[in-house]
């Protein structure tokens, strides 16, 4: 019987895995609970209505379909057994009771991280964030919203509070989001309403470092805030946010002075918490986790006590030789290339071969603002500007999954470039009560 390998998520990370063991002699099950994966790099063109759903993801069935040693399953795991080697999985899509566990010998868990609200989970749902397809599209309908209920109110006001968007978080996300809102405030709908103009919107980022982007040079960062401030982004930075509500959100300076700001606006980019499952690993064999919930595992990915589980991406540090935990950025390339990695330790050990320990490549980091503004750090390389930015388009076309979705991808941002529209600022998940039933014919 062929090696049996079991691999939750289907996301950089077990993606890559899979493609590693192609050549190699095992049955793969890969269990997700989408039954697509997602690019999240660009969920934040979703949510501002610069690119569509279906553009950012990709049916796993589709990329395995040539794969017959792949087996795709949509379910959610609800737990492990080490000693026996099973996944359990929740009761799912209409049945009676919970799927038989899925035995493996191999365990590759690459499951994620989603947003930390730090303790403040009724932020949740006042606070959206833009990690999952899901929230990217209602991210979008409440930024559309915005707009719309602004064109019909009168008291200036509450047409104010609906025209102002907060971004909490100036990373990578918080910095691209910021720019999208406004370019699509200040340029994309000035000619679209007549009660209103957009361009009176305010877009404010907050955040409590003293720097945007941080995992940039300092060069880099005081160009991104220019970019963002010439874009009419107004930058909060050394300023907590201590409290949201539908109505505003309050936040606090380094000498404990609040502020109030109105909006009905906000959108959460700051900080993550790793997957719950990485806890459950944790419980089971002991190993430590941080504060962010995220799983130490060994030099080789491994789950410490069992050479068999490996863990990768956002939901893990890494031991190193002289034993701290190193913690890697949450970018694609580090679960990219933790995913090629462990589809290669597992065809080495069935070749009876030893693997170094992993090793993270860091490639640089790109982060776009606007159009025509980005910033990249490649090496020794700085960037910024439209140099950048053609960069980044080029980055995320060639890692982009599918081609009919970089094609639609690269003529839609071309479009864009050129016309300075946005093609999908459709709402679609309009409250059941206001909209109206169909006229009988």
């Amino acid at each position: 019987m062929s090696h049996r390998v079991v691999v939750i998520g289907g996301g950089f990370g077990g993606l890559n895995a899979i493609q590693s063991l192609r050549r190699a002699s095992v049955e793969i099950t890969l269990i997700d609970r989408r039954n697509f994966h997602l690019f999240q790099p660009l969920t934040y063109q979703v949510a501002t209505g610069a690119l569509s759903p279906g553009e950012v993801a990709y049916p796993l069935r589709a990329i395995f379909k040539s794969e017959q040693k792949v087996r795709v399953m949509l379910a959610e795991v609800a737990g492990f057994d080490l000693d026996a080697r099973q996944v359990h999985l929740t009761k799912t899509l209409g049945m009676d009771a919970a799927p038989d566990p899925v035995p493996y010998d191999t365990l590759i868990v690459a499951a994620g991280s989603s947003y930390s609200y730090f303790g403040h989970e009724d932020w949740r749902e006042f606070a959206a964030e833009v990690k999952t397809l899901e929230s990217a599209i209602a991210v979008r309908a409440e930024i559309l919203r915005g707009f719309e209920a602004a064109e019909i109110m009168d008291d200036p006001d509450a047409r104010q509070a609906q025209l102002t968007f907060v971004v909490v978080g100036a990373g990578p996300t918080g910095v691209e989001m910021s720019g999208q809102i406004a370019e699509m405030a200040h340029d994309t709908l000035r000619r679209n309403f007549r009660a209103i103009d957009t361009g009176t919107a305010r877009v404010i980022m907050v955040d409590a470092l003293d720097r945007v982007l941080t995992s940039f040079p300092e060069s880099l960062s005081r160009k991104a805030q220019r970019s963002l401030e010439h874009l009419g982004v107004t930058v909060m930075l050394n300023r907590t946010v201590v409290g949201i509500d539908d109505e505003s959100v309050t936040v606090s300076d380094d000498g404990g002075t609040t502020e109030r700001i109105p909006a009905k606006t906000v959108i959460w980019a700051a900080g993550v918490t790793a997957s719950p499952l990485a806890r459950q690993l944790s419980e089971l064999s002991g190993a430590e986790i941080d504060r962010a919930g995220r799983l130490t595992v060994e030099g080789d990915l491994t789950l410490p006590g069992h050479p068999e589980v490996i863990a990768l991406g956002d939901m893990v540090r890494v031991r190193a030789a002289d034993g701290a935990p190193v913690t890697y950025p949450g970018v694609a390339p580090v679960a990219i290339q933790q995913g090629h990695y462990a589809g290669k330790l597992v065809a080495d050990r069935l070749k009876g071969r030893a693997t170094s320990p992993f090793k993270y490549f860091d490639k640089g980091n790109l982060a776009t603002i606007g159009r025509g503004r980005a910033v990249a750090q490649i090496r020794f390389l700085k960037l910024s500007g439209l140099p950048a930015w053609v960069m980044w388009l080029g980055v995320h076309l060639w890692y982009l999954i599918g081609f009919q979705n970089r094609l639609l991808v690269m003529i839609k941002w071309a479009i864009s470039f050129f016309t300075h529209g946005r093609s999908a600022r459709i709402i679609t998940n309009q409250p059941a009560e206001s909209v109206a039933p169909p006229t009988p014919r």
